[in-house]
């Protein structure tokens, strides 16, 4: 399955020489279709805070420009960002995905909005309603989803920067927004994903409604939601998976999960969020999530062990049958080591644990696997 690909520094520089050409540095002409087939995406909902905490970022020849024109001139084609309800330190907030999601848009990028429903991360381990929801009981849960929802996304709209496609809520193995909205109470569940899919439906009519799980090698987790949001009704249009492949099983589980959502429920299917190290150095003091020097074997944490995951991950997602495999999204591509930028958004102090996963490396130039991504 794994191609070794011939993506090296003198590709990414290739790249780079066209994006130091002043004459085309504002060259960038959307592209032909909103949608396209197969999407190449990043997030960057740490991108905002990066930069205003001095994050710079570069082509392999030491080329300084905006991070996001360099995605989009790498081939890039859709941003995913964020949203947070009331973070502790005021980012990934509806002023932030408007006003990178504007940015991506003039670089002739789509835009995936991901709503967490939450005052911080939401995940499979955790679920927590934002401090301003609590004891709203699920009535008054369902009309803040929506108001939330269309609230951010009307923003959006009216900037120019209507999204292609929407998460209602973010890794929701376990439901969403706790306890109300938990796993194991499927009908309240289903009235708060409704609530969501409803608001994008009203206000960004031309949107995908994805709902996400993490665990992207778990046929059995993936079979068992599904099937509970098809028999409660759950309103969708795509099926994302996070896949990280130190964490969520071989490449060839999760080519038999996806192939199986495909058969089973007929809907688009997304890796949402992949990643893997260039390296193992910490710069931050913080440690890393991931630091062995060959988190799978045969894939060393390296900028061509890095390069080759990707392109693996991707030709994975481009087999699933009947076209159903329509993109892979690299997670926080642009979250270098950069001071004050942590995982805690209570702690200013916090480190970055995720620094050798980026597309950028130490040197705050892009990696092979950028090159990779707008590649596939």
């Amino acid at each position: 399955m794994k191609r070794r690909t011939a993506i090296t520094a003198a590709g990414a520089l290739g790249a780079a020489a066209v994006a130091a050409t002043p004459a085309l540095a504002d060259d960038l002409a959307p592209r032909a279709s909103a949608q396209p087939p197969f999407l190449r995406g990043a997030d960057i909902s740490s991108l905002a805070k990066s930069e205003d905490y001095g994050g710079t970022y570069m082509w392999s020849d030491g080329w300084r420009e905006d991070a996001v024109r360099i995605l989009a001139k790498s081939g890039v084609d859709c941003v995913r960002l964020k949203v947070w309800v009331d973070p502790a330190d005021g980012y990934n907030t509806k002023e932030q995905v408007v006003a990178i999601g504007k940015r991506a848009k003039d670089a002739g990028m789509d835009l995936l909005v991901d709503f967490h429903y939450s005052d911080t991360w939401a995940d499979p381990g955790k679920q927590h309603k934002p401090a301003a929801w609590e004891g709203l009981g699920l009535a008054g849960l369902e009309d803040a989803v929506y108001d939330h929802t269309a609230d951010v996304l009307a923003a959006l709209r009216d900037a120019g920067a209507s999204p292609g496609h929407v998460q209602v809520g973010n890794e929701i193995n376990g439901g969403m927004l706790w306890p109300e909205g938990r796993y194991d109470r499927w009908p309240q569940l289903a009235r708060l994903l409704t609530a969501g899919a409803h608001a994008v439906r009203d206000t960004a009519p031309g949107a995908e409604v994805i709902l996400h799980l993490a665990e992207g090698g778990d046929n059995g987790a993936f079979r068992w939601f599904f099937d509970n949001a098809e028999s409660h009704g759950v309103p969708y249009d795509a099926i994302g998976a996070s896949y990280y492949p130190y964490w969520h099983g071989t490449l060839t589980a999760l080519q038999s999960n996806l192939d199986d959502m495909a058969r089973r429920y007929g809907k688009p299917l997304y890796v949402l969020e992949t990643a893997y190290p260039f390296g193992t150095e910490d710069r931050d003091g913080a440690g890393n999530l991931v630091s062995d020097p060959e988190p799978v074997s045969g894939y060393p944490a390296s900028y061509q062990g890095q390069s080759d995951m990707l392109w693996d991950i991707a030709e994975v997602v481009k087999a699933v049958p009947n076209g159903l495999g329509r993109g892979v999204f690299w997670w926080e591509a642009t979250w270098t080591a950069v001071e004050g930028n942590g995982w805690d958004p209570a702690d200013p102090g916090s480190g970055n644990a995720w620094e050798n996963q980026a597309l950028f490396g130490y040197d705050w130039r892009v990696t092979w696997a950028l090159n990779t991504l707008g590649n596939l």
